[in-house]
């Protein structure tokens, strides 16, 4: 430390030596002092400002800073920008909580000068102070949570229609956690906020990433419940209803809170017709099933199909389809759906899932040891699906029941008494001549 003093007075040396040769009698020095004395005064004691926090000497810095912001507060933001680093250094190294919150005032009022004599910055006026300093609130106060509030509030407002989206979202998702974790926050007051804020994103492409936190944030807050969400955007749909932005919107937050409303489904399909795909489609499809309107979901489903071209996607919605086909009890559609989900995919277990219940639940129609067969083709199916299902992302919601139905359809095998009648032998090969597994070849097995 002796050393680093040491250095910094001749450092300082060589700048009293540097400042001689300046006049400062030049208007350009008059923020500095009314006197070319006071002005050289002050430039020096910038000079050592900068001296003594590049050499870490914090409480020397603080002493030039303190001589700045009382002579000549107007004269630099360099003065503000050493102060913050200098003060955040300080609050670092607090021996005591109470020395800390010390240290956290002076960084605050920091801010609150450099606004008086900054804020009319071009680049970096009030709007940038602003949210610098509700970064630092939030960041050294966090328990003050009116206050971290209060002044990202202030920090928008500054910023007007250019705010910046990331302090948008700071403020936004703070309030959505004050909702959720204490009782200073109301669910007027989130959706109020929600409804004034979502204006920022609008058309700037740049803030897409940003409007998905705050459209999160909104959706995990529990303020957006069905029932708010339904009075937050009916007049606003009302009012635009070919909005595509708005109805992605409001159907997007309606989808996160499971809402199944007569007015969230109409608010669906009329995206749909705005913006049809194969994703909204496959959520509509859902959504209807859920509901039991199994002949609803069959029509976005196949109107998705008529017009998606991508082979991984066809699959997906003939794998969709052979679903709610079998929920129906629409076997020879499932089946239909699910044949040509395997031949676009033969990796993906639950084309055979449904393809084996198909033909499974066909065989009573048979009859007899007919019927019977048809369960060598359903097991080979069933055991396929649960072969592929073991490494797959659809293992854990179809697995099980796959493992089930496999043992179903190993007890509903024929007998060895009933291969002998039938004059099959076992191991031998075997043609299925009935239902939808007809024309099947599998192996004969004994129950």
């Amino acid at each position: 430390m002796k050393r680093v003093k040491i250095l910094l007075s001749a450092a300082c040396a060589v700048l009293a030596t540097a400042t001689m040769a300046q006049d400062f009698s030049d208007p350009k020095y008059a923020a500095w002092g009314d006197t070319p004395e006071q002005r050289e005064e002050n430039i020096l004691n910038s000079n050592f400002l900068k001296e003594s926090c590049d050499n870490k000497d914090y409480n020397q810095a603080a002493y030039y800073l303190q001589q700045l912001l009382q002579n000549c507060p107007a004269a630099s933001e360099a003065i503000y920008q050493r102060g913050t680093t200098l003060y955040k250094n300080k609050i670092n190294r607090a021996k005591s909580l109470a020395e800390k919150k010390t240290y956290i005032d002076s960084l605050l009022l920091i801010y609150d000068l450099r606004l008086e004599n900054f804020g009319d910055h071009p680049k970096r006026g009030r709007a940038y102070i602003l949210d610098r300093k509700a970064r630092e609130i939030l960041t050294y106060q966090p328990g003050e949570r009116a206050a971290i509030r209060e002044a990202f509030r202030a920090a928008i407002e500054a910023g007007g229609e250019a705010a910046d989206p990331e302090t948008v979202v700071a403020y936004f998702s703070n309030l959505c956690d004050d909702y959720r974790n204490t009782d200073e926050v109301m669910p007027d007051e989130v959706i109020a906020e929600y409804d004034r804020l979502t204006p920022f994103f609008a058309g700037n492409e740049a803030a897409a990433e940003y409007k998905k936190q705050f459209d999160a944030a909104f959706g995990l807050s529990g303020a957006a419940s069905c029932e708010n969400l339904e009075k937050l955007f009916a007049a606003r749909i009302a009012a635009a209803p070919e909005d595509e932005a708005l109805l992605a919107q409001a159907v997007g937050l309606m989808s996160r809170a499971k809402c199944d409303s007569d007015f969230y489904f109409s608010l669906a399909e009329k995206y749909y017709e705005v913006k049809p795909s194969s994703e909204t489609a496959m959520f509509l499809a859902q959504a209807f099933q859920n509901k039991g309107d199994y002949e609803r979901a069959i029509k976005y489903l196949n109107e998705a199909l008529a017009v998606e071209q991508d082979h991984a996607e066809r699959a997906k919605l003939l794998v969709r389809i052979s679903l709610v086909e079998l929920v129906s009890n629409d076997y020879s559609g499932a089946a239909s759906a699910a044949r040509q989900a395997r031949d676009l995919d033969p990796e993906d277990g639950v084309a055979y899932f449904v393809l084996a219940q198909c033909y499974a639940a066909t065989a009573a129609g048979c009859g007899g040891f007919a019927g019977q067969a048809v369960f060598w083709v359903a097991y080979d199916t069933m055991a396929k699906a649960v072969e592929l299902l073991q490494n797959s992302e659809d293992g854990e919601n179809y697995l099980p029941a796959a493992k089930t139905a496999l043992s179903g359809y190993r007890n509903r095998f024929p007998t060895s008494e009933e291969c002998f009648f039938n004059e099959v032998k076992e191991g031998a090969r075997y043609t299925v001549t009935c239902g939808l597994a007809s024309g099947n070849a599998t192996t004969v097995r004994a129950r």
